[in-house]
């Protein structure tokens, strides 16, 4: 079972404005190369960039057809898609040029039930995925954050051992420059907000787009890496891995020049990602660049079926609390 992340990528002509997206074209064609071995794509997120324009929207689904024709693909809310003052948009800032979610909903199935909220759950062979919309309200009371919860707790780990979160906007962890101008390392409220359930519900791998590189995290929570193995993660789960996979096409984004003690490898360059998982007990992630398809940061998660829940693999107890509690 395996599939690809795609982030950012718009595969174009002559008219790209400012050319704003000079990756795309490679990214798109990796991709496609290697569609034989892929079950299903993931697109987290600022799809079209279109910003109003609707000729963007027929000038990306062109592109994006190679794919969609093929494999099944599934997409995330972006800033692109849905942010517009007065809205009700959790950032009141007018990126999506009034589009306000309208084009990407008529443009692409979501699986929830009211396509306006852009959040959802769905089974795929061995994962579970859980995809937020960052740009609506996430927080603790929020009807987003009972959603996030519901999709992490419903998940049977004998039949989806695998637990990956989505989100456009970084609410993880990520060295970007604004970020760290901030100080927070992700967007504010962000961790604060959701590394509890994600702690409690043991997500293996958490993907986020936005900004325009690559990065990834050791586990960590609360900013303590609580592994600093690098590239094989075995036995009972202890924290979340972060991946920031935002290069996919559109301009790159500068990363700050300060050291974070829970990243284990950056690169401000075009890629996407790849998992794969073998069985109930091995999933392989591999990072690409787009200029050649090649493995530049890869990284292996093994374990039993009962190191998941944390439980005792000779009398298969299962605490009650979590690290959460």
């Amino acid at each position: 079972m395996q599939w690809y992340f795609v982030f950012q990528a718009e595969k174009d002509g002559s008219n790209e404005y400012a050319n704003y997206q000079p990756g795309s074209l490679n990214t798109t064609d990796r991709i496609v190369e290697d569609l034989d071995n892929i079950d299903i794509v993931f697109h987290v997120g600022d799809l079209s960039y279109s910003n109003g324009y609707i000729s963007q929207w027929d000038q990306f689904n062109e592109m994006f057809q190679q794919i969609t024709e093929r494999v099944p693909v599934m997409v995330a809310s972006g800033n692109h898609e849905r942010d517009y003052p007065g809205t009700g948009s959790f950032y009141e800032n007018p990126d999506s040029g009034g589009e306000c979610g309208i084009s990407a909903q008529n443009n692409y199935f979501f699986p929830g039930k009211d396509s306006s909220k852009w959040w959802y759950s769905t089974d795929y062979g061995m994962f579970h995925f859980c995809v937020i919309n960052t740009e609506l309200d996430w927080r603790e009371g929020s009807k987003q954050h009972e959603f996030i919860e519901n999709c992490l707790s419903s998940v049977d780990r004998q039949k989806q051992p695998w637990l990956i979160f989505i989100g456009h906007r970084v609410l993880g962890y990520s060295s970007n420059l604004w970020y760290g101008t901030e100080g927070s390392f992700d967007e504010p409220m962000g961790r604060e907000a959701l590394q509890n359930l994600w702690q409690k519900y043991r997500v293996d791998v958490a993907f986020w787009g936005h900004v325009h590189n690559y990065e990834r995290s050791y586990p960590t929570l609360e900013n303590v890496v609580v592994s600093d193995e690098k590239n094989h993660y075995s036995g009972t789960f202890n924290a979340t891995i972060h991946v920031v996979i935002g290069g996919g096409g559109a301009h790159l984004n500068e990363d700050s020049s300060l050291s974070t003690a829970w990243s284990v490898y950056r690169d401000v360059d075009f890629g996407f990602a790849k998992l794969s998982a073998f069985n109930h007990s091995s999933l392989l992630f591999e990072y690409k660049k787009s200029r050649d398809g090649e493995i530049y940061d890869e990284f292996w998660i093994t374990r039993n079926p009962v190191d998941v829940m944390g439980c005792d693999s000779i009398n298969y107890f299962c605490p009650e609390k979590t690290l959460a509690s």
